[in-house]
This record gives structure tokens, C-alpha cells and sequence, in this order.
């Protein structure tokens, strides 16, 4: 009968003939995790400024709306009661979606910076690792041909 070859000693063999450098990738862990860190602080930060405006935004309008729905003696008060609203919710929506806009284009600004520093750490993380891989696969090869 034939016997079935063990492949274990040869797996465990070819995987110590090309080392693999732990270091590279635990650093690229915590690269990552740093970058998905500050990039939900810069998502939660802008979230929460934005709940905030549309909160005064929605307080500032119910305020204004009292003063229409309030009784009016004239029938023309009501006309101009209307009027002033319209006219104050343009103003207040005007002014809450530049203050929007300025959380966009903050969350932008710090995204693209969050982006461009891992990118350069990215980079510089992977040419070492590819250094020393390169000496490690030749020193292996060094003394492989021995």
C-alpha cells in the first residue's frame, strides 16, 4: 500500500524559508486603526455641529411661527405677519446653510489632510517593509545556495 505524504514538515519549511515580518504588519494595523480614529472624530464632530444647527434653526423658526399664528386685530396684520416670516426664514435659511457649508468644507479640509499623512506614512511604512524583506529573502538565499 501506498502511504500518504505528510505535507507538514514541507509547509513549515517553505514558510520558514521566507520570513514574514510581524512588525510591518502590526504597525500597518495600528496606521490603520489611528487613521479610522480620527476619522470618527472628524465624522462625530461634524455630525454633532450639524445636529446643533438644525436645532437652533428649528427653535429660531418655531419662535418666528408664534408670532403668526398669534391674533391679530387687523386683517392686514396678518398679511404682514406672514410677510415677516417669509422674509426672516429666507434670512435664517440663508445663514444655516453657510453654516453648513463651513462644516463641509471643514470636514473636507481634515479629511484631505487625515488622507494625505496616511498616505505618506503608508508609503514610508511600505518601503521599509519592503527593505527589509528584500535583505531577508537574500540572506535567505544566501544561505540556501551554502
Amino acid at each position: 500500500m501506498t502511504k500518504a505524504q505528510d505535507f507538514t514538515k514541507i509547509m513549515q519549511d517553505m514558510v520558514g524559508a521566507f520570513p514574514v515580518d510581524t512588525k510591518a504588519v502590526e504597525d500597518a494595523f495600528k496606521t490603520s486603526a489611528a487613521l479610522s480614529d480620527k476619522m470618527s472624530k472628524v465624522a462625530l464632530d461634524a455630525a454633532e455641529k450639524s445636529s446643533e444647527i438644525s436645532a437652533k434653526w428649528t427653535k429660531e423658526t418655531l419662535t418666528k411661527l408664534g408670532s403668526v399664528s398669534a391674533a391679530k386685530t387687523e386683517p392686514a396684520d396678518y398679511s404682514k405677519a406672514l410677510t415677516d416670516f417669509a422674509s426672516s426664514s429666507a434670512e435664517m435659511a440663508a445663514e444655516n446653510l453657510a453654516a453648513f457649508a463651513e462644516v463641509a468644507k471643514k470636514v473636507q479640509a481634515e479629511t484631505v489632510e487625515l488622507m494625505l499623512a496616511a498616505g505618506k506614512d503608508l508609503s514610508e511604512e511600505t518601503t521599509a517593509a519592503v527593505k527589509k524583506a528584500t535583505a531577508d529573502v537574500q540572506k535567505a538565499a544566501k544561505a540556501a545556495s551554502k
